[in-house]
């Protein structure tokens, strides 16, 4: 039954992909007829290639664990639309930049341009194995046969309409696969929420949800608020997208992919507020135990949002890959030609293989867990990003500042991997703010962000007095 799922969705995603693209529908969203994409396609678009597998199943877990609390602070992280928008705007309209890259080498420098990048690449790589392996899950237990046939269709799948027509591709394709997950979103709350309603679970007044659960959510939202102010401009998913249309009609895109996406991940999270009214034990994780609980039917129902959100971010990730190779990394200001196409398209390949042999850990004890860990760039690790792109019109802010802001962050987030990897205290539990097992990563990125942006401000600071004191003097002699 889950294979009638995904040829289903294998039929709606194709019929929606466009034949043939040139380089600026590959590169720049556009249609056929040269046109950019409308407010509400790019703001659909944007909203749902963040509504990926992992996203959706990380909501419902929270939700689980925490009350609604674990929902809201998951849906809070689509505030960064909002901050990428603002800061993006700027630097469209300013600095006349096509591209993070390119504001990035103009600001800041080769060496810094080529430092995100690397950091870019990273994330793009870890996109693929995440969302493959949620979506395969849904086909039979990890490691199984149907598993890896699973993961091998959804790539080759995706693989195949992403090469094809790039971010264009992606772009019709969000707007069929918004359609697809509103529509089983409307159906997944009419099952669910009578039960939630039932048990008092959208309240406060509840024993299912305790005091400490309620207080360790908000810590979570409170860190995920925090978090939004760097996270968006490390996701090249997100940002490509602010460049494929007019400034102002992007921004208004951006807000509505902020209320999209967290409307829909609050109401996803739903599912996690029904395993803890039902008592439902989240293993492996809530998005199976659920579904499970309930039947056959919910568990196609579930497969198919899976599907969808996890095709949704797949196929941006490839899009992104292709510009990431053939434009970000020369930094290339002249318009797209064939030849960056075809240099995309290899490096789709590419990645399609490798970004999947993470799955392979499984067969080694113990590294599969350590392959996660260590691959997955946190938000605190990029918690630098915030000066460097919001304070960047600071007098004096240049290459100094960057670097300054940005080693703290990643420094404190090696340090934070290496303690949950091996298992000893680096940081000490005094910078904890708030309660539960998010307090000390809150505290770490409140106060490590304070030192981020008092780096990067005190750098921008000292390069305007060097200037200064490095005028020559005027003489008033009338000799």
């Amino acid at each position: 039954m889950p294979w009638l799922v995904f040829a289903a969705y294998a039929l709606i995603v194709l019929k929606a992909t466009p034949r043939a693209a040139g380089p600026m529908a590959f590169f720049g969203g556009h249609s056929l007829s040269g046109r950019t994409p409308g407010i509400w396609l790019l703001g659909a678009s944007a909203a749902i290639s963040w509504v990926m597998a992992k996203s959706v199943d990380n909501a419902m877990n929270l939700t689980a664990a925490f009350g609604y609390w674990g929902g809201i602070g998951y849906a809070t992280y689509w505030l960064a639309f909002v901050i990428v928008a603002i800061a993006v705007y700027f630097i469209r309209t300013r600095g006349h930049d096509n591209s993070l890259a390119a504001f990035l080498e103009r600001k800041y420098g080769v060496v810094a341009t080529r430092l995100f990048l690397i950091v870019i690449g990273i994330r793009l790589f870890n996109e693929i194995w995440s969302n493959t392996k949620v979506a395969a899950l849904y086909f039979g237990t990890e490691g199984s046969t149907p598993y890896w046939l699973a993961v091998i269709a959804f790539t080759a799948l995706t693989l195949y309409y992403a090469r094809r027509g790039g971010l264009r591709s992606s772009i019709v394709t969000d707007a069929a696969q918004m359609v697809l997950i509103a529509v089983l979103l409307v159906v997944t709350l009419a099952v669910l929420t009578p039960n939630v309603i039932a048990t008092g679970l959208s309240s406060d007044d509840t024993a299912l949800i305790s005091a400490d659960m309620r207080a360790h959510g908000i810590t979570f939202a409170v860190l995920a608020l925090v978090q939004t102010l760097s996270y968006g401009f490390h996701d090249p998913v997100l940002t490509d997208r602010a460049f494929v249309s007019p400034p102002h009609k992007m921004v208004a895109s951006f807000m509505l992919a902020a209320l999209l996406g967290g409307a829909l991940i609050a109401g996803f999270s739903v599912a996690g507020l029904y395993a803890l009214a039902e008592h439902i034990t989240p293993t492996p994780s809530v998005a199976i135990a659920v579904p499970m609980a309930l039947g056959l039917g919910m568990m196609l129902l579930f497969n198919a949002v899976m599907l969808a959100s996890a095709g949704s971010t797949l196929d941006s990730t490839f899009a992104s890959t292709a510009k990431f190779s053939a434009r970000d990394w020369r930094v290339a200001r002249a318009v797209p030609t064939r030849q960056d196409q075809r240099r995309g398209r290899r490096a789709v390949w590419v990645i399609a293989v490798i970004g999947n042999l993470p799955l392979l850990s499984l067969y080694i004890d113990g590294v599969g867990p350590a392959v996660i860990a260590a691959t997955t760039i946190s938000g605190t690790a990029i918690m630098g990003l915030a000066p460097i792109f919001l304070l960047a019109w600071l007098p004096g802010a240049g290459r100094l500042s960057f670097h300054l802001a940005l080693w703290p962050g990643v420094i404190i987030g090696i340090a934070l991997a290496l303690e949950r990897l091996a298992g000893f205290e680096l940081i000490p539990a005094a910078v904890s703010i708030g309660s539960g097992q998010y307090a000390k990563t809150l505290g770490i990125n409140v106060w490590g962000l304070a030192l981020c942006t008092t780096l990067f401000a005190g750098a921008a600071v000292v390069s305007v007095m060097c200037r200064r004191g490095a005028q020559p003097v005027q003489s008033n002699s009338l000799s």
